[in-house]
């Protein structure tokens, strides 16, 4: 009998890589500027702000855990949401938005990469992001593990950034107790109120652990592996946050670093009375990744939806030599070109994260019914019920929260 050979995705991520893969799209570019904006709101409670956030978002980092050991597929989001809520024209919305989110992140991101070159090489906006974006397809074309490797590396480079604003800092930080007393602050209504609102900041310096699960179908033991991923990549991102946030606090005075563009680069020059070149040029490679991870993550969704049947069949194609999604990628890598040269200046953040809090909320109730009717697969490792409860509580008062400050 003569059965054609379909090509599938391979299974080649390992538990490191998948976590550098977090963490790159999680440290991004924000970190480098985010610091001083928060500065503004929590002042020297910023490392508290941090840790809040931090327990926010465990909450729908645990149901992305479980859910991405039920389901190890592409177009994670998209898969839940049929699981639980069964009504394809839902899940495939949801899945569409998730891919939109990432292309416009991913657009936006290589406008920030044309302004740091400009720093360096002075070419037009256009003829420069049409390279990086083919550039970028092609690595993604090329193979998982070649993209995850490069985007591991250029994790590294950012995180070596981190270390290094950490490493010159770090001595100006006081160790004493009085220095410990004076991050807990006194019970006061004004001062919780900033920290909670810092809080709300930060939560977006953790949003990207969630495009993990969109390239669950190419990881080793995806059950054991993408859970215990998640939630290491979340506790390093934190501790690494927490530790900048201090030693940033320490090295610059709240109000220069509330007022600086380049707060990482204001701690730097401050603690090492140099230019902070160095640290130009990470930022750069910090762009580069990010775009390269959602361009990664945007064409697995349209992969993962078009073998349920909810996009058109070419999009699954696999490529028998690369073992990827070639047209999948390549219509993500134009969608990105397009909507970074159409839109000069993308002042879309607030549409994205309403998209991202929403998607959230309904993950999480999309559990909550999965548990109902399967509370205990086999081989899984579940969370008691009240998780996804209070996520959805949490990210509904986020969403509340940004709705008003629109007003």
């Amino acid at each position: 009998m003569n059965t054609k050979y379909t090509p599938k995705l391979k299974r080649n991520v390992t538990l490191p890589m998948l976590i550098l893969y977090g963490l790159g799209n999680i440290f991004g570019a924000g970190i480098y500027v985010l610091i001083g904006e928060m500065a503004g709101i929590a002042g020297v409670y910023i490392p508290l702000s941090f840790l809040l956030a931090c327990i926010i978002i465990s909450f729908t980092a645990l149901t992305y855990a479980e859910l991405s050991a039920r389901y190890p597929k592409s177009a994670g989001e998209a898969l839940y949401i049929n699981a639980g809520f069964n009504n394809t024209t839902l899940s495939t919305l949801v899945g569409l938005s998730v891919a939109l989110a990432g292309l416009l992140s991913s657009a936006t991101i290589l406008h920030g990469f044309h302004g740091y070159l400009s720093t360096f090489i002075q070419t037009p906006e256009t003829i420069s992001i049409l390279i990086v974006v083919t550039l970028l397809s092609a690595i993604a074309i090329w193979g998982i593990t070649q993209s995850i490797i490069i985007t591991a590396l250029l994790t590294l480079v950012e995180t070596f950034g981190l270390v290094m604003v950490i490493y010159v800092g770090f001595e100006h930080v006081p160790l004493n107790i009085q220095t410990l007393q004076s991050f807990i602050p006194p019970v006061e209504m004004t001062l919780i109120n900033s920290i909670i609102l810092g809080a709300f900041l930060a939560f977006y310096a953790f949003i990207g652990f969630e495009d993990m699960v969109n390239i669950a179908e190419e990881v080793k033991v995806p059950t054991k592996t993408m859970p215990n991923a998640i939630i290491i990549t979340l506790i390093i991102a934190t501790i690494f946050y927490a530790v900048i946030a201090i030693v940033s606090i320490s090295v610059v005075p709240i109000d220069e670093l509330a007022y600086s563009s380049a707060p990482l680069a204001k701690v730097y020059e401050t603690a090492t009375d140099s230019k902070a070149t160095i640290l130009s040029l990470i930022a750069l490679f910090a762009v580069i990744n990010g775009a390269l991870i959602q361009i990664i993550m945007s064409s697995r969704i349209f992969y993962g939806m078009s073998t349920q049947g909810w996009l058109p069949k070419f999009l699954s194609i696999v490529d028998p030599r690369t073992s990827t999604p070639i047209y999948a990628t390549i219509l993500a890598g134009f969608l990105v070109f397009i909507l970074a040269t159409l839109i000069p200046i993308l002042t879309l953040a607030q549409s994205t994260s309403f998209m991202i809090f929403i998607i959230f909320t309904l993950v999480n109730a999309s559990l909550i019914l999965i548990k109902i009717k399967d509370p205990k697969p086999r081989g899984i490792r579940t969370y008691p019920i009240v998780v996804p409860i209070v996520a959805i509580i949490l990210n509904l008062t986020l969403l509340g929260f940004q709705i008003v400050s629109l007003f």
